[in-house]
């Protein structure tokens, strides 16, 4: 929400899902821990320019992405450090393009998810993004839970007959609540 009040919502990109499948291809884990593998790698630009050529980065906001919308054939072939330095690199790359869709820079990034506890990827966003970037935690929230935190508070809404969606985060011509009470079956 910039200084006008004017509340937006987007997708940046894929984060780093596309990060966390390359990484269980390649290892067996199911994230890069601490960004080691990626730290390890070298970015291939031209790999990097091609994901930064999808559609999504030139779409107006609101917009949002399909889990399935990134994939991870242009990174197939890389070595696996190289793979998620890519990857790495394109998580962090993906969120500094959406500055342009802002209405002010944000003084404080705050960052949730598994990213979070990434610190490569926590370095590479305050290097592309120029300014302090922090976990939520930072601020007293609670990064593990906030996803459904946010979902009960939307029910809650819902139940309420209180919008859960706005022009300005999906593109709803009006703000609109959402879902209905299904009862249990007998």
């Amino acid at each position: 929400m910039g200084g006008d009040g004017r509340l937006i919502a987007f997708d940046t990109g894929p984060g780093n899902a596309l990060l966390d499948d390359w990484v269980l291809r390649h290892t067996g884990r199911p994230y890069d821990a601490n960004g080691n593998l990626a730290r390890s790698g070298k970015v291939h630009e031209d790999v990097l320019q091609q994901y930064l050529m999808h559609p999504h980065f030139e779409q107006p906001v609101p917009k949002s992405l399909d889990r399935n919308d990134f994939t991870l054939d242009l990174v197939e072939g890389l070595s696996p450090p190289d793979g998620a330095a890519t990857l790495a690199e394109l998580t962090a790359a993906a969120v500094a393009r959406s500055l342009s869709w802002l209405p002010e820079p944000p003084v404080l990034w705050l960052v949730t998810g598994g990213g979070r506890r990434n610190k490569h990827i926590m370095e590479l966003l305050a290097w592309h993004l120029e300014a302090p970037v922090a976990p939520v935690e930072a601020v007293q929230l609670d990064g593990d839970s906030m996803e459904a935190e946010a979902w009960a508070y939307l029910a809650v809404r819902s139940l309420k007959g209180l919008p859960i969606t706005y022009p300005g985060t999906t593109g709803v011509p009006k703000p609109l609540t959402g879902g209905i009470v299904a009862a249990a079956p007998a």
